[in-house]
């Protein structure tokens, strides 16, 4: 992805990903982190900052955030943004730090070790080898995870097209393909890391945190159609003509368009008192 486009479009997906996510989760987090020193954060693919800038806020404790992606300059622009301007108390209480890092060699990209393990919308673009070898970190050092907006292989249209099905089918499949660090996990991702860490004995809580797309986000659909013929067009090339008929008419269809995009978090706490 061009590093113009990944920037506009972490943007454009900011405010539905903040709407999307569930605060029910937020108790049992605070609960499993100290109360009595500044906590360490380590968010795996930080990118721009968006994580930071929904959970930062939400927890109570003092924090110093470790934000690591392979993208610096996405990365210095999640640093400089991660206090709003009209808030006073934000520069003291949470600490931002960039750390340029290839998550495929993970956990050596854990430079310190943290009391909170984090990403958003990560889960799906990785590779059940690499799953493992989160699972087995966060289980041998009783580190807790949250892991926000993982795709899930819901998708739904209003109004319904005749190719919506065709799409969708394509797009999903297309979401298991190879990947920087593998064959994905892709919509099977939410699934996959609940059992894993569950096999190791931890306290997993699973919530929807789906994407529910109006009109007025059409801005965000457009990409994200685009997206999607693209990627449908990739897995099925026999079928381009009708997959390109499908996303004319989606886009015809923007000013009444309703799409939901299902997605998981998952709260994982390794190790319970």
């Amino acid at each position: 992805m061009p590093e113009q486009f990944a920037a506009r479009w972490l943007t454009l997906r900011e405010p539905a990903d903040h709407a999307a996510r569930d605060d029910t989760l937020l108790s049992a987090l605070i609960d499993a982190l100290p109360r009595d020193r500044t906590i360490r954060i380590s968010d795996l693919g930080a990118g721009a900052g968006s994580n930071l800038r929904y959970l930062g806020p939400r927890l109570p404790q003092a924090q110093e955030w470790t934000l690591i992606d392979h993208d610096r300059e996405l990365l210095d622009q999640a640093v400089a943004m991660a206090h709003p301007a009209d808030d006073d108390g934000a520069a003291a209480r949470v600490q931002a730090r960039a750390q340029t890092a290839d998550l495929g060699g993970f956990p050596d990209c854990l430079d310190t070790p943290p009391d909170l393990l984090t990403a958003s919308a990560l889960l799906d673009l990785v590779s059940e080898d690499w799953l493992r070898r989160v699972v087995d970190t966060c289980c041998r050092r009783c580190l807790p995870a949250l892991f926000a907006l993982s795709v899930d292989g819901r998708l739904a249209f209003s109004p319904t097209l005749e190719g919506d099905w065709q799409v969708a089918a394509a797009v999903l499949a297309h979401q298991r393909g190879a990947k920087d660090m593998g064959p994905a996990l892709g919509p099977d991702a939410p699934a996959v890391a609940a059992q894993l860490f569950r096999e190791r004995g931890a306290d997993v809580h699973c919530r929807p945190s789906d994407w529910q797309l109006t009109p007025e986000q059409a801005a965000l659909q457009r990409p994200l159609i685009e997206g999607w013929h693209e990627a449908a067009r990739t897995q099925q090339p026999d079928a381009a003509a009708a997959i390109d008929r499908w996303r004319d008419e989606r886009l015809r269809l923007l000013e009444r368009s309703f799409i939901t995009v299902g997605h998981q978090d998952l709260l994982v706490i390794p190790c319970r008192d």
